[in-house]
């Protein structure tokens, strides 16, 4: 019987053995997935959380009346900041707003590539001080939390402020390098080079601030409020690769414009279409808009096109020049700037801009211009260092073209000023009959140089009257 029940015993606790399996590794992942997304939530709960519980403590500390909370609610009710010397109330403030958005190891700069300008100022009058210690302040600049001072205005103490300052990550280089201090002369100051060394994704906000503050040895014993940027994102420099241009070059590949997406479907589009870089999309805007729309397709919406659009136009033009001559004699020339865009005429050894042509003037002109995009291949191409018109010419009026030599000894008949591009109609009282030797006397030598231009327009209104008072003289 004892060795009956030894045997049970060890059998049972064999089979017991092969029960315990160990768990599959797709339940692992999935656990450890939960328990990822259960922390995302927790800190992305944190804040609110710590709000909520903020307040029911002051509200049940109101109720029994604690003396604590009426001193906190006495300060925080006055302004959080300790007035200069003279009663002043003295500020930092950041003058430029920074260029987004911002990379890893890429530079901090203002709007357009500007520089990044600051400023002490006295809140009482708005004005930047100047003639004192206190303008002469070393800064430091620091990198703050993104959700610093979201909800509480412009008041914050100096221990609120420090406590909201980013450090580099464990192991990490420092966070922001570069010149780290600005030293304002006569309250105006100019941020150096600063670089970001690491993302803003792994702090709660997932955005960071620039802030500026007094150095510790500077200014001591005065108290001047710290300044801080718009909250924005440092994505990793990888990203930069799908930058955007602000403003784009004429040699960008098209997709640094605005809602072209590398190698989306509009990109593929236009490439297909032989538009390469914004200076294929510009020249096609100017030339044929509505062509460049239907490549685009009804994908495109109208807002799209003028955003699209907008941010094209934003590209600086090269200095290079077009002029097409619609003759051989080379009478006037027809100017288009880089972009094939018609900017003015030459004429007489005159450059007259397009801003400056009367609408009849425009009407005709439309047409040569028409006829130049057809014969594109009789323009000829002139760099900004050889062009007949001056970088400095405006849009408004006329000035003396540098036109070569070989064109200006053509004969003065030979040559029209834009201004007598569309004659007028000689008067219908004039009195003058065809045949007349005195006629071509009588006309001003303003006339007589049109007709030699223009024979054909002006003779053929000079006929209408005289040919009417002929027939009266038959049916007499």
């Amino acid at each position: 019987m004892a060795r009956e029940k030894r045997c049970l015993d060890s059998t049972s606790s064999g089979d017991e053995g092969p029960a315990m399996k160990k768990p599959a590794l797709a339940s692992v992942i999935v656990e450890a997935l939960k328990v990822d997304s259960l922390q995302k939530l927790c800190s992305s709960l944190e804040p609110i959380l710590r709000k909520v519980v903020s307040e029911e403590v002051e509200r049940a500390l109101a109720k029994l009346g604690h003396p604590k909370l009426n001193n906190a609610k006495s300060s925080s009710s006055s302004p959080k900041r300790i007035k200069g010397q003279d009663g002043r109330n003295l500020q930092l403030k950041f003058k430029s707003k920074l260029s987004l958005p911002l990379f890893t190891g890429g530079k901090v700069e203002g709007e357009q590539g500007a520089a990044i300008h600051v400023s002490l100022i006295d809140a009482n009058t708005g004005h930047v001080v100047t003639g004192s210690p206190e303008s002469w302040a070393t800064l430091d600049v620091v990198v703050l939390e993104g959700d610093f001072n979201n909800e509480d205005g412009d008041n914050w103490t100096q221990e609120e402020f420090d406590s909201h300052v980013v450090k580099e990550r464990e192991g990490k280089r420092p966070l922001l390098t570069g010149d780290l201090q600005v030293v304002l002369k006569e309250g105006v100051g100019t941020l150096g080079e600063l670089t970001f060394t690491d993302n803003s994704s792994w702090i709660r906000s997932r955005k960071f601030r620039l802030g500026l503050k007094v150095a510790s040895y500077s200014c001591e014993g005065i108290r001047i409020r710290e300044a801080k940027t718009e909250a924005f994102t440092v994505k990793d420099h990888r990203g930069e690769l799908y930058k955007k241009h602000y403003p784009p070059a004429l040699n960008d590949e098209v997709w640094r414009l605005e809602k072209i997406g590398k190698d989306g479907s509009f990109h593929k589009k236009l490439n297909k279409a032989g538009i390469f870089t914004v200076e294929d999309f510009l020249i096609l805007v100017v030339r044929d808009s509505q062509r460049l729309r239907n490549i685009l397709g009804s994908g495109m919406s109208n807002k799209m096109w003028d955003v699209l659009v907008e941010h094209a136009r934003t590209c600086v033009p090269s200095g290079k020049v077009y002029v097409y001559y619609p003759d051989n004699w080379r009478i006037l020339g027809i100017v288009f700037n880089s972009i094939h865009e018609f900017s003015g005429l030459i004429s007489n050894g005159q450059y007259c801009a397009a801003g400056s042509l009367s609408d009849n003037h425009k009407v005709y002109v439309d047409g040569l211009v028409k006829k130049a995009y057809e014969n594109w291949m009789h323009v000829i191409e002139y760099d900004a260092k050889s062009s007949p018109v001056s970088n400095e010419d405006d849009n408004t009026g006329c000035s003396k073209a540098n036109v070569p030599m070989d064109l200006q000894a053509y004969p003065s008949h030979h040559q029209v000023l834009p201004s007598l591009l569309v004659p007028e109609q000689p008067p219908m009282d004039s009195g003058l009959n065809v045949g007349d030797p005195m006629a071509a006397s009588q006309l001003p030598v303003q006339s007589q140089n049109v007709s030699m231009a223009l024979p054909r327009l002006t003779f053929l209104r000079s006929r209408r009257k005289p040919t009417i008072s002929c027939r009266r003289k038959r049916s007499e």
